[in-house]
């Protein structure tokens, strides 16, 4: 298998939460983005588009499973950009909609080990901002 093409998965399995395009895998690829397409097809059996829509909707169950996040806070997560297509894929490839995907699987508060209050209390920004943090820079 070339290099150049595992360069290019490599990079789709890291970063799937970005804005990556097939354009950005050919580059790491360092191949045109007509040539990269027909190559990685034929080497991986999907063009790259699909197998990074794959990437995003695979990580996209495992959040539907173990968080309470909204789904468009999970859409955008896991890179995609609008709610109604990934909502779209997500049915096409799982066959029902991410709510309902969800709840085939026990709330995620189940999962937590410690009371829900604590969780929420460590799970708050620690960087604070507006001056809250007591410091008075001001006259």
């Amino acid at each position: 298998m070339a290099r150049h093409l595992l360069r290019a998965k490599d990079l789709a399995d890291a970063r799937y939460f970005e804005s990556l395009s097939v354009a950005d895998l050919a580059a790491a690829a360092g191949l045109s983005k007509a040539y990269f397409s027909r190559l990685f097809t034929r080497t991986f059996g999907e063009s790259p588009h699909q197998y990074l829509l794959t990437r995003r909707l695979e990580r996209a169950t495992a959040l539907l499973r173990a968080t309470d996040w909204t789904v468009a806070e999970i859409c955008y997560a896991v890179g995609a950009e609008s709610v109604g297509s990934f909502t779209t894929s997500f049915g096409r490839m799982f066959g029902r909609t991410p709510l309902a995907y969800r709840a085939m699987f026990p709330p995620a508060e189940q999962h937590i080990r410690i009371p829900r209050c604590v969780a929420l209390a460590y799970g708050r920004p620690q960087n604070r901002t507006f001056r809250e943090d007591g410091t008075n820079d001001g006259p």
